[in-house]
């Protein structure tokens, strides 16, 4: 008795078929788009998540830049107010899409059984850092136009598109502070902490407030973080003028010691809970 298997229309009978299979690159850019795709529903699915990242940052601007005629008409001050805003609203949206999901997904078992699945652990990864990506680009949009509308901040086209290349260099550091506290402790704990962090860095590294009005200690101080780097290097990309040393050199030296840290917390992590 013999049995007949089908073909493919337009394969010749004993061709053999070609699949694209799970390490493939083929197969690992379907699974980052299928993660990115799944988180992004996780996230438009509970709309109240969204308001911290996508409507804070435009309120800011709108109540505290806007009002104040003497920044907001003056075009260098408000461009720089409007960069300053765009990079928290990148940093908060880092923090809190790594430290709390990382955090919420490993006290849940359907993370451990995804682990057990054959599947790269690369398309976890990069699908959240898409999904990240393109929630950070939407949280950015309503402080553009605020700013275009509202005050009299001014940007060339080679300008924003420099700038977005430089919030994304920029907020690597970001990425891999929220892994590691995600990695790190429980999301109750992970709550505190992201918003300590924020908070603290939005603060000091003078995103709410210029620099220039900073104590001396302070604006030393500011210089050594993450956030007052970002934000002199998107000014720099979008406005022009002479890059400081202090500015790159602490992008690459955050974004090393940060990575670092994520993965040996991710291994930690890894090692306790599956060997």
């Amino acid at each position: 008795m013999s049995t007949l298997t089908p073909t493919p229309a337009g394969t010749a009978p004993g061709t053999p078929t070609r699949r694209p299979t799970l390490g493939s690159r083929t197969g690992i850019l379907a699974l980052t788009l299928l993660h990115a795709r799944i988180i992004l529903l996780e996230t438009f699915r509970i709309p109240a998540a969204l308001i911290g990242s996508l409507v804070f940052p435009g309120l800011s601007l709108l109540f505290f830049v806007v009002p104040q005629r003497a920044i907001a008409d003056n075009p260098e001050f408000a461009t720089q107010a409007v960069i300053a805003l765009s990079v928290f609203a990148l940093m908060s949206n880092s923090l809190f899409s790594f430290g709390l999901n990382i955090a919420a997904n490993r006290e849940q078992p359907w993370d451990p059984y995804l682990r057990t699945l054959p599947v790269p652990g690369v398309s976890r990864v990069l699908g959240q850092i898409c999904s990240t990506g393109l929630m950070g680009l939407a949280s950015i949009l309503p402080v553009i136009a605020i700013g275009a509308l509202f005050t009299a901040a001014e940007a060339s086209v080679l300008g924003v598109l420099a700038g977005i290349v430089a919030l994304g260099i920029s907020a690597l550091p970001f990425m891999f502070i929220g892994i590691s506290i995600g990695y790190s402790m429980s999301s109750k704990a992970a709550i505190a902490v992201v918003q300590i962090v924020m908070f603290g860095l939005a603060f000091a590294g003078g995103l709410f407030l210029p620099p220039y009005l900073f104590a001396d200690w302070l604006d030393t101080l500011s210089k050594f973080l993450p956030s007052r780097q970002a934000r002199e290097f998107v000014i720099w990309a979008v406005q022009g003028g002479e890059l400081e040393p202090w500015v790159w050199i602490g992008i690459l030296a955050w974004t090393a010691a940060t990575f670092a840290l994520a993965l040996l917390l991710f291994r930690r992590d890894e090692g306790r809970r599956y060997r």
